[in-house]
């Protein structure tokens, strides 16, 4: 009987620090502007720590930063990496803060933690011979490589991201003035140029490619999937990884935003300004985009190596 009541306790306490959670969400969204794909992020990470707890016999509004350590460390042991690792104490830290201001508790238990220390990595980098055997990899004569070349000529030509550019519709490019409006992080609105390359390849795709893939329905996707909905970000990355094998580009070079990396890198090695690189990035902070100064910075080491008579 004991052992029904405290599993029932248990439940009662899950269902309280689920519905905390989803009103920490809620107030997130609205706050900030947050994508979708982050919010599940802190959904599942922030509903693992409220079971961790109601096994401990404790709840949300009780934990200690004792408690949050014991489960931060349970997780490292577990093997989180230390990316996985401060991306749930950046949920914790959101979480905890929300409850703290709304006077739920008294007191932030994570302002005692300390913050997992992140190797400085740069981003997997493309030569521009390499991207530009991944852009001849599709075979255009058939709709479907047609539609994934036009992808890859925006993608190369813009630096969205894949979500950017999946979620694309119809009415975000404009043909005649050469440039896609993207929605991006927290709901931003900017405008980035195509290129005649790209919007070369667009018409192409819209005369030849795009019919058949929506076979006479009514959609505004872009590019849609055989199944004439919305794209996903994997089957994408499926896509890109397909044409790389195809373009003899070795797999540990590439990564869903391997051409958004190459888009940056290739702008700075020609003299671009940071500040417009960060701009059609839609960077928030200029320290993000300053990262691809160091791969432009290692790509001239490499080079001088090879071809210096004395490196």
């Amino acid at each position: 009987m004991a052992r029904v009541e405290m599993q029932q306790r248990e439940d009662r306490v899950q269902q309280q620090d689920n519905a905390l959670i989803e009103q920490f969400l809620d107030a997130l969204w609205l706050e900030r502007n947050l994508a979708e794909n982050t919010l599940a992020s802190y959904r599942l990470d922030l509903q693992a720590l409220g079971t961790w707890l109601g096994h401990q016999n404790t709840a949300l509004l009780q934990a200690q930063a004792l408690d949050l350590q014991a489960f931060l460390a349970e997780r490292v042991d577990g093997g989180y990496k230390a990316t996985s690792s401060a991306r749930l104490l950046s949920a914790m830290r959101r979480l905890f803060q929300y409850l703290y201001r709304e006077k739920l508790r008294a007191d932030d238990p994570t302002a005692q933690l300390a913050s997992p220390k992140l190797p400085q990595r740069l981003p997997k980098d493309l030569s521009e011979a390499q991207v530009d055997a991944l852009l001849q990899a599709p075979c255009v004569d058939q709709p479907l490589e047609l539609r994934d070349k036009a992808m890859l000529e925006v993608l190369y030509a813009t630096g969205l991201r894949v979500s950017e550019l999946v979620g694309l519709s119809i009415s975000d490019v404009s043909l005649r003035q050469g440039v896609v409006r993207v929605i991006g992080k927290g709901n931003k609105e900017r405008l980035v140029p195509l290129g005649e390359e790209a919007v070369y390849w667009i018409e192409n795709y819209l005369e030849h490619g795009r019919p058949w893939l929506v076979n006479g329905q009514t959609l505004d996707v872009l590019f849609p999937s055989t199944r004439c909905q919305q794209m996903t970000r994997q089957t994408f990355w499926h896509r890109i990884k397909h044409y790389a094998i195809l373009a003899g580009i070795d797999s540990e070079r590439l990564s869903p935003h391997v051409l958004r990396h190459a888009f940056a890198t290739h702008l700075l090695n020609h003299g671009a300004d940071l500040r417009v690189v960060q701009m059609l990035l839609g960077h928030s902070d200029l320290s993000t985009t300053q990262i691809y100064t160091h791969v432009a910075t290692e790509r001239l080491k490499q080079l001088h190596q090879q071809h210096h008579p004395r490196a």
